[in-house]
């Protein structure tokens, strides 16, 4: 169990630092590009400047048309020095998006990866139980600290896995029912068990949970996985 811990916080310890790697190479990478594109374009006040120019290589020219001309021109250049500045604020503004979609794209890839990996690891090792508590009296079993009301039936049937667990046996479905009904495991049916076992998963609620907390062992029947240790039958 302290080896499972421990691997897991290697696992969120390595996540969380790959996701400040990689948040930190989205932001360079990002304002690398932002600024290459920033620095590359066209100057808001060049087309004024080459208007300018025009004015004065052309000093000669007096006409009202050939004024009006320039003074088109001029206007011209100031629109066009507006609409740099509006892209200049519109990249900027793209940037600061992508830039945002891509740090959360990364930490919910990285946070999938980790949980992908704590479910695979609680599928190979099962569910880490450190109590497991049957009130027989109440119909109470409490998991860690999660509390589940269930049954009659179903409390005499996690009953008898856990007592089956402290004594380090394995229980086919018949036995099951014989222990539970005070019959001969030789007069149940196997049916019958796995019945039980059914509606006591179902009762827990969780099918993950369930499925893992009682395990189904091939051509023998079923068992808690839980350490002895940790079973208290009240």
């Amino acid at each position: 169990m302290q080896d499972s811990s421990s691997s897991v916080s290697e696992a969120r310890a390595a996540g969380t630092r790959v996701v400040g790697f990689g948040i930190v190479a989205v932001v360079l990478i990002l304002g690398g590009a932002g600024a290459f594109l920033l620095l590359n374009l066209p100057d808001a006040n060049a087309f004024n400047a080459r208007v300018e120019q025009l004015f004065v290589d052309n000093a000669d020219l007096t006409s009202a048309a050939e004024i009006k001309l320039l003074e088109i021109l001029a206007q011209s250049g100031t629109a066009f020095s507006e609409v740099l500045s509006g892209y200049r604020l519109v990249i900027f503004v793209l940037m600061l998006f992508a830039t945002g979609l891509l740090v959360a794209s990364l930490v919910f890839v990285v946070t999938i990866i980790l949980l992908n990996r704590r479910i695979g690891a609680i599928e190979r090792q099962g569910i880490q139980v450190s109590s497991l508590t049957i009130n027989r009296e109440e119909n109470i079993v409490i998991l860690n600290d999660m509390e589940f009301k269930l049954t009659g039936a179903a409390v005499e049937t996690i009953s008898v896995l856990a007592e089956a667990r402290m004594d380090g046996d394995v229980l086919s479905g018949a036995q099951i029912e014989g222990m539970i009904s005070g019959r001969d495991a030789e007069d149940c049916e196997e049916a019958s068990g796995a019945t039980r076992i059914k509606r006591l998963r179902d009762a827990l609620g969780n099918q993950m949970v369930a499925e893992l907390l009682i395990k189904t062992v091939a051509r023998q029947g079923y068992v808690l996985a839980i350490d002895q240790n940790a079973i208290r039958v009240v």
